[in-house]
């Protein structure tokens, strides 16, 4: 760490004293017509690399310029652009105030962007600039997606340390984890409403994804404490486009892709956007493939010149070949080839989610601003195939040997969220305030309906005899039916206080209620088990920002969240649920006119009264607990982000944390958490051409690190002579690379992953585990209009 710290502190001190060679600077501010400041603006000096971002203030300075004339360019989404002649005859000049003029014809952006890297996450609510929220956060660009080809989720989050993909159970999802916290679905975002996060989710219609690490109780009720992710999809614009593309690939990879969007008439007040994709593929596993639907179509309505409306609709059908691997024999990892696959042939795993959402936007007056957002949401799947490997009574021998059974399952889940936000600006005194107050109410209708597993034939993993294995689709028997109706009701209220240019302090509270049943009917007994659960918690959240210049912060926070706990003690009665804390300081930094960022952060992570197996009285009952437990999380994250000129990006992180019991009645105290590595890194850059023999080519590679982290289980004190043991996984480095070349409206792309083919393995259950894809290419044609 000293190191590190080390180099960073060495390149920062090279790229000032650069910078500070050539010593003509202009300063400027972007207004729209009624003087307000335009932030996120761009400002080009043309015939040159230099370029500027406007910040919150509308404001933007360009450096290290030589003394001559100069044409600059200035535009803003929604805007007319508007050029100007600046001569240099000193060594500062401040230019008038430029005025940009609204365009009826193009959409403003939805997205509220902060600096070339620093876009202001939606899901913050609030609109608060990266700057002035005292935690970490992170915007993955529509650039970098389309720079690095992502055709996945597990793509994508190359580019955020400490969040990371932990598990792919059956190959049919990507198990997101943060900061030791597993991300499901109550985390996982799209367009700030949650989405089901138990199947593959579609890469062709996002947008750019928001990752805000830490706590975010206070926004969204009952969260997991490691931090929320949110896809933001394409939108409606009132320009005419689009893009066509097919991309093949390894593992007979097929997948078209569509992209339109424009005005609907001449009045300017209707724009759409319908985007969607079809990809058919198999995988260097054998008889595993998958097919996958998508379309994501979208409507935005200018009502009036305070009031908008955009209707977005998702949908996505996804069906592939559960693939549960078999990598693990009496908690050792066995060598296996990485081709193999020894679940069933007929196996399948389908999965449909649809939904709709409604966002009303409408200004109230100047700096106020009313949010409502209704939004429904279905899913359903069906899982049939084999049971996991060393499941109960399914253990795989020493010598290769494992008894299959046949497990099925069926699942549907309707969703409705209404959420109303209220935010503005105004001023106090000499106080200013972010205010942002609000009220949402979720109701979730989970149905799951299980059949009793079966035993199916014998196989041996070390040498699986394809030809003879069982084909037959068995007859099952329905065992129970689990309805478990949610309804969640939460009110929040923020403020983000400034005493000055330099003090700020965030601070707001939720309270959130929730009423969680379940009722079990069992097929053969026909009898219903039925329980009631009802937790409240007050969520409150502290921050203090220090900003010692514009382009600088340093802050300290403290956050609460809250966890549901299943169960009962040993009463008879419901748990509480479990409260967690968290504390955390960083430094953000916005350097040689933004175009360098450098932030560090350092945080702990609490639950102090984590629910485990009561052993009073002698109970081996797992559903009887007691909240006696404590797991701590710690760690620090680096992030560094340069563009140096418009043709160059670079990205780059560390993240190191340690997830461990502190307080158990059941494990080891001091033993880490399963599936977490210590330490993540990522590296990445991306090169345009844009002049010359090579003009219109892209390079660029992605680099990864991915820490040693355990599979396997605990010990278990309690159990005498308990044969469960953890089992180390090596960490691992992949590299990607990629090459693009556009002409006119044609590009050709082409990425190779895992160049050195590199193998190592996801985690997907306790005693079982797939090895990662090895070296595999995919390329494509789009053509733009």
């Amino acid at each position: 760490m000293k190191n590190i710290s080390q180099i960073i502190f060495v390149c920062i001190l090279f790229f000032q004293w650069s910078y500070a060679q050539e010593s003509y600077t202009i300063h400027g501010k972007v207004v729209n017509s009624d003087q307000q400041g335009l932030e996120g603006a761009t400002v080009i000096i043309n015939n040159s690399n230099k370029h500027a971002i406007t910040n919150s203030e509308g404001e933007f300075t360009i450096t290290g310029l030589a003394s001559t004339s100069y044409k600059i360019s200035i535009s803003f989404i929604g805007y007319f652009k508007k050029d100007i002649m600046v001569k240099i005859d000193k060594n500062k000049i401040t230019l008038p105030i430029i005025i940009l003029e609204e365009n009826a014809s193009k959409l403003s952006e939805i997205i509220v962007s902060g600096s070339i890297f620093n876009k202001t996450p939606n899901a913050t609510k609030a609109g608060i600039k990266v700057l002035d929220l005292p935690q970490s956060a992170v915007v993955i660009s529509q650039q970098t997606i389309e720079d690095q080809q992502v055709n996945s989720i597990t793509d994508i989050l190359k580019n955020t340390n400490g969040v990371y993909i932990k598990g792919t159970t059956g190959g049919y999802q990507e198990e997101i984890a943060a900061r030791g916290y597993n991300l499901g679905s109550n985390n996982t975002f799209k367009n700030g409403v949650r989405y089901f996060s138990g199947m593959m989710t579609e890469t062709s219609g996002i947008e750019s994804m928001e990752v805000l690490k830490g706590s975010a109780a206070i926004l969204f009720g009952n969260v997991e404490a490691g931090g929320v992710i949110n896809i933001i999809t394409k939108k409606p614009r009132f320009d005419f486009g689009g893009k066509m593309g097919i991309t093949s690939g390894s593992f007979n990879l097929f997948k078209p892709v569509f992209d339109v969007y424009g005005p609907i008439g001449d009045s300017k007040k209707v724009a759409f956007r319908f985007n969607g994709s079809y990809a058919a593929a198999d995988s260097f596993r054998n008889f595993v493939n998958s097919e996958t639907t998508y379309f994501n179509p979208s409507f935005f309505f200018k009502l009036n010149s305070k009031t908008t409306l955009l209707v977005e609709a998702d949908y996505i059908k996804d069906r592939r070949t559960p693939d549960f691997g078999a990598g693990i024999i009496n908690y050792e990892l066995v060598d296996l080839p990485r081709e193999q696959f020894v679940g069933v042939k007929w196996g399948y795993n389908d999965a449909q989610q649809a939904a709709a959402t409604i966002t009303l936007n409408h200004a109230i007056a100047k700096n106020w601003n009313l949010t409502f957002i209704n939004s429904v949401r279905h899913y359903n799947t069906e899982l049939f195939t084999n049971t996991r490997p060393n499941t109960s009574g399914g253990t795989i021998e020493e010598d290769g040997t494992w008894a299959r059974s046949v497990q099925r399952n069926e699942a549907q889940d309707n969703y409705l969220l209404q959420q109303l936000d209220l935010k503005g600006k105004f001023k106090t005194g000499i106080f200013t305030h972010q205010l942002l107050t609000g009220v949402d109410t979720e109701i979730y209708k989970t149905k799951t309906l299980r059949y009793n597993s079966i035993s199916y034939d014998n196989i041996n993993i070390f040498n699986p005899d394809y030809a003879n294995f069982r084909n037959d689709i068995p007859e099952m028997n329905q065992n129970t039916l689990t309805s478990a109706p949610i309804q969640r009701f939460g009110l929040y209220v923020q403020d983000l206080v400034g005493l000055n240019d330099y003090i700020k302090l965030l601070a707001g509270v939720r309270y959130t209620y929730q009423d969680t049943e379940s009722e079990v009917f069992t097929y053969s007994s026909t009898t219903n088990a039925v329980t009631n659960n009802y937790d409240d918690a007050f969520t409150p959240r502290f921050g203090l920002i220090l900003q010692p210049t514009k382009t600088n912060s340093i802050f300290a926070s403290y956050s609460n969240s809250f966890e549901t706990n299943s169960g009962t003690d040993i009463n008879g009665n419901a748990l509480d649920p479990s409260l967690i804390d968290q504390y955390e300081i960083g430094i953000k930094n916005e350097l040689f006119n933004r175009k360098l960022l450098a932030n560090v952060t350092i945080y702990q992570i609490t639950n102090s009264n984590l629910a485990q197996t009561s052993l009073e009285n002698g109970n081996s009952n797992t559903n009887i607990k007691e909240l006696v437990g404590e797991v701590q999380s710690k760690g620090v994250e680096i992030d560094i982000a340069y563009r140096p000129t418009s043709n160059l990006s670079l990205l780059a992180g560390y993240s190191f944390n340690e997830t461990k019991y502190t307080k158990t009645n059941t494990y080891i105290v001091g033993d880490l958490l399963r599936y977490n590595p210590n330490h993540t890194a990522n590296a990445s850059a991306n090169y345009a051409f844009s002049s010359g023999a090579l003009n219109g080519l892209k390079i660029g590679f992605i680099s990864t690190y991915f820490g040693e982290r355990y599979a396997g289980r605990n010990y278990r004190v309690q159990v005498e002579n308990d044969t469960r043991k953890l089992i180390p996984l090596s960490d691992y480095f992949m590299l990607d690379t990629t090459l693009a070349y556009t002409f006119k409206k044609f590009t050709l792309s082409a990425k190779l992953s895992n160049v050195t083919n590199v193998l190592n393995y996801n985690i997907h259950d306790d005693n079982s585990l797939n090895p990662i894809a090895p070296r595999n290419f995919l390329s494509s044609l789009t053509y733009t209009f």
